[in-house]
């Protein structure tokens, strides 16, 4: 699944570099010259992760780092710290404001996309490409396509979006609100029983191979993937 890269770095031959590679990874990559454009592009599009040079005109990287860390509506966003600095000092604060990782420069775009992959990974991890399985249902982001016990499923797009996003956080209750956020978009305006239909059209699809139950209703509070 592409993930929108928000990239905001000064120097136009890096953000240049930095949004090639971003491109050839699979990514979308968004481009901000300083943190005014960044805010901008954040109006209309929510990132999956932001790479956030130190050194900006008028604010500082790490400011703006500390401003979306202190925002209920950005707090969540992994960062990758993008900067010349190379003092442990400097890479602790970094990381005491709530970046994610810190690269220095010069960086290998190589690495830096190892960086990213793993951030992923870690913090938004239904925006990789690696397959997942549990208890014998199949997901491959690659081929968009799910296996239950060896039987290919007819899953629609949103479906399929939320069976990813639930079996990459498997047992965490996940509120409908927190559902349309993450699965689909803050920026799309839709009512919270959309979450419901949605769930009633999977578990529907899943029935096939008898995983409906891996999707658990939690009363009060919203909806849990698991195995147990």
């Amino acid at each position: 699944m592409r993930a929108n890269i928000l990239v905001v770095e000064d120097e136009p031959a890096i953000q240049e570099l930095l949004t090639l590679n971003l491109t050839q990874a699979g990514h979308n990559a968004l481009r901000a010259l300083s943190v005014e454009q960044a805010k901008l592009l954040m109006r209309d599009t929510t990132p999956d992760l932001i790479i956030l040079d130190w050194m900006l005109p008028s604010l500082s990287g790490i400011e703006f780092a500390r401003k979306l860390k202190s925002d209920e509506m950005t707090k969540t966003i992994p960062i990758i710290m993008l900067t010349a600095r190379s003092e442990e000092s400097d890479k602790v604060r970094g990381l005491e404001v709530g970046a994610d990782d810190y690269v220095t420069k010069p960086f290998s775009p190589r690495e830096l996309n190892a960086r990213v992959k793993a951030v992923l990974r870690r913090r938004a991890p239904q925006m990789t490409d690696d397959p997942i399985e549990v208890d014998g249902l199949h997901l491959d982001p690659n081929t968009h396509r799910v296996v239950g016990n060896g039987t290919i499923l007819d899953l629609g797009p949103t479906e399929f979006r939320l069976l990813h996003y639930f079996m990459s956080n498997p047992e965490r209750v996940h509120s409908r609100s927190q559902l349309l956020d993450r699965v689909w978009g803050d920026r799309v305006f839709v009512e919270d029983r959309t979450v419901d239909v949605h769930i009633r059209r999977l578990r529907r699809a899943l029935t096939t191979t008898g995983h409906d139950h891996l999707i658990q209703t939690v009363r009060g509070a919203g909806y849990r993937f698991s195995a147990q």
